[in-house]
């Protein structure tokens, strides 16, 4: 038989090690600021970049597609060569996807901070980075699925089903959660408001989880797990099983993420019932890993590879375990909006995608440079680190997410809430917060270690970029299912046949789902009285979204009795038809402020935005000064009127013409009214004396974007009171 040489690419694979490293200790050390801002709020105070709203998604960008998906890219560049006997079709495409996605990354570390950011979880980007990203990620599955095309080998393993399947998906989720309208280069706005923006978001939300930080991991698994162990995988059947009932149910599961909000119940039965099936091909998944080492957990005590793999398997087991848990409404109801939720989170980041990812490096690194390991110590030092920062940093927060549902759920025996006051719930976290901190330093701590110890073992390495190999080419057979071949065993040598039905697997969810909340009209009852945003409130809606307050404040009053009393009227689905995009937020780390419109005064938003501790003793919220002083940039108001208008806000062309004349009335109302504070007017008459004297332009303070943002946040949940109100009037006439 012919023999064929040809070389691997280990270059690319360097590369994407390389960059896994680097943005690692980034957006791990970004997050460990963001532990500590919880225990010291004013660390950062003053410098607008470094807030703790704009810092959050630029951490979870950086661990989800910086972090991990370098990791995804290294790993799948190393195992597809080895698994279809091939090098990369193109080098072309291979360093396209590299300096593309690390663009895509540079671009995010630079406007998330600056404040450009579409809100959306995990889709915080605004659309020229978005469509950076699809073209990189285009390159990787076109690349990759021209390799498939030139194979050496016939039947495609596991490994190879699941980074397909998390192209395809990737793809699908990635185009249709950023379908935006552009205002300006670096803003948008959303095409879906409210609920159905809501539903699309969690589709993609959820299922960026599913199919960027656990499918294509389990894909990495299915193939290290048994070249670490030297042991084939434990059962070919259940590893069928496992892929298509997994990427079948998982893009069913996003609305868990909407329970007891304004989605249509129906749509939130799917969700559950879909996610509570989850566990079966989840924990499958865990149980093929876990027993592919059997024989072989003997290497489990020395080999530091194993040890992360067996805890990455591990955590990937506790994390499917806990969201079908929490999935089940009653769970929801006390998990929803807690510090149950980042536990929940973080258990999975940490350890499924942190520690596979690690002992991808110990296992890839000695091999790409053809050397030992630096020092076996030293990784094990650094897996006894991250574990302990593991059980450190998720244990304080399961007990504060209890702590927390437990204060918010009490009432006293006349019907009063036993914590009326939401800062009493925070204070009492605050030891779990230092602890999660203490725990994220230790895992950070271990993950230098490890790094430290690649590095060096890299250092005395040789820089083997092309590995020659050798194989047979591929003996074409029949089209056709040969005798005694399954079904799937022909699928297996089908990549094109395969690649469609894992695509029709799962759009079907996403179809039965989204089409009909974005069709059907009575999905989202409209109210009469629930008006756009005015001009002003609309950019000071954009200062909230800037400013990333929907990471710790909801806008989604649950019927629940302690919400309700806390809060006010519970939320309707029609009240959010002309929010592109949504903001009912994922955690209160504040309180709700779907019903703030109108229970404070301007005076006490001013004063609270300045100095959060002045209103509310206690508070971890930052202060945002910046605000205070900063003038409001009118200049694409009317711009983003427009595009309200596509996208289908009644704003008419009057309104739109007449913008900037109603904002200065409604700015100047605000205005008035903080000059009913003494010390306000001391102050401000104060600086107003001192800018003339130094000959400095002075901006009015109906001007500056604080007005705006209390234009905003005194709107909030005040059309639907007017509803009411009417409606408890019409009787009334009506017995006239």
């Amino acid at each position: 038989m012919e023999i064929e040489q040809f070389y691997y690419d280990n270059k690319i694979v360097k590369k994407f090690l390389y960059a896994t490293m680097f943005w690692g200790l980034i957006g791990m050390g970004v997050g460990l600021l963001l532990a500590f801002l919880f225990v010291f709020p004013h660390l950062t105070d003053g410098i607008s970049w470094l807030s703790f709203g704009r810092l959050r998604p630029l951490h979870t960008n950086a661990v989800i597609f910086a972090f991990v998906g370098n990791a995804i890219f290294a790993g799948v560049y190393h195992s597809l060569q080895r698994l279809l006997k091939a090098r990369m079709a193109s080098d072309f495409l291979s360093n396209f996807n590299f300096w593309g996605w690390q663009l895509v990354i540079l671009s995010a570390a630079i406007t998330l901070p600056l404040g450009y950011t579409s809100s959306k979880e995990y889709a915080e980007l605004e659309w020229p980075i978005d469509i950076l990203l699809a073209l990189a990620w285009l390159a990787f599955g076109a690349n990759m699925i021209w390799t498939i095309l030139r194979r050496r080998t016939r039947h495609l393993y596991v490994a190879i089903w699941f980074y397909l399947g998390t192209f395809v998906t990737v793809t699908v989720l990635h185009i249709f959660n950023n379908i935006e309208l552009p205002v300006s280069f670096m803003k948008s706005y959303s095409v879906y408001a409210g609920v159905q923006d809501a539903l699309v978001q969690w589709w993609y939300g959820h299922n960026a989880v599913a199919f960027f930080l656990t499918t294509p991991f389990l894909g990495l698994m299915y193939y290290y797990v048994p070249k670490a162990a030297n042991r084939p995988v434990y059962s070919y059947r259940l590893s069928i099983v496992h892929f298509w009932s997994l990427i079948f149910i998982y893009i069913w599961a996003g609305p868990h993420h909407l329970l007891y909000t304004a989605l249509p119940e129906w749509a939130q039965n799917l969700g559950v019932a879909f996610s509570v099936m989850l566990l079966a091909p989840s924990w499958g998944g865990m149980i093929n890993g876990l027993l592919t080492l059997r024989g072989a957990w003997d290497k489990v005590r020395v080999d530091p590879v194993l040890k992360f793999f067996v805890v990455a398997i591990t955590g990937y087991g506790m994390a499917t375990f806990e969201g079908p848990l929490l999935s089940l409404k009653t769970v929801n109801a006390i998990g929803h909006y807690t510090d149950w939720i980042i536990a929940h989170v973080h258990v999975g980041a940490l350890a499924w995608n942190g520690f596979l990812t690690f002992g991808m490096i110990y296992y890839l690194v000695p091999r790409l440079f053809k050397t030992k390991l630096y020092s076996i110590k030293l990784a094990n030092t650094h897996f006894w680190l991250g574990t302990l920062g593991i059980i450190l940093y998720a244990i304080p927060l399961y007990v504060a997410g209890f702590t927390q549902a437990s204060m918010w759920n009490q009432f006293n025996p006349d019907g009063t809430l036993v914590y009326g006051n939401f800062l009493e719930t925070v204070t009492q976290i605050i030891p779990m917060y230092a602890m999660r901190a203490a725990g994220g330093t230790l895992y950070l701590l271990g993950a230098v270690i490890g790094i430290y110890n690649a590095i060096i073992t890299i250092r005395k390495g040789v820089k083997l970029e092309d590995e020659l190999t050798t194989a047979p080419p591929l003996v074409r057979v029949s089209k056709r299912k040969l005798a005694g071949e399954t079904f799937h065993g022909w699928l297996e040598r089908k990549p094109v046949q395969l690649t469609i039905l894992a695509t029709i697997a799962i759009l079907i969810g996403g179809i039965v789902q989204i089409v009909p909340t974005l069709m059907v009209k009575s999905n989202i009852p409209t109210i009469a009285s629930v008006n756009p945003y005015t001009p002003l409130e609309l950019e000071g809606r954009d200062i909230y979204i800037r400013e990333g307050c929907v990471s710790c404040h909801s806008q989604m009053i649950r019927p629940f009795r302690s919400e309700v009393e806390r809060y006010g009227e519970y939320s309707k689905a029609g009240e959010y038809v002309y929010d592109h995009p949504f903001l009912w937020g994922s955690k209160r780390t504040g309180p709700d402020l779907h019903r703030i419109g109108g229970k404070y005064s301007d005076s006490w938003h001013f004063n609270h935005m300045y100095d959060p501790q002045s209103t509310s003793p206690g508070s971890i919220m930052p202060a945002y000064q910046w605000l205070i002083t900063d003038e409001l940039d009118r200049s694409h108001t009317q711009d983003k009127m427009k595009v309200m208008v596509k996208l289908g806000v009644p704003y008419t062309e009057q309104e739109i013409a007449n913008a900037q004349e109603h904002m200065d009335a409604q700015a100047s109302k605000i205005e008035e009214n903080l000059y009913q504070d003494p010390s306000f007017k001391e102050s401000y008459e104060a600086d107003k004396r001192a800018a003339a004297v130094r000959g400095e332009d002075f901006v009015e303070m109906r001007n500056r974007e604080i007005v705006a943002l209390i234009a905003y946040l005194q709107r909030l949940g005040t059309d639907i009171s007017i509803d009411f109100e009417q409606d408890s009037q019409q009787p009334k006439k009506q017995s006239l």
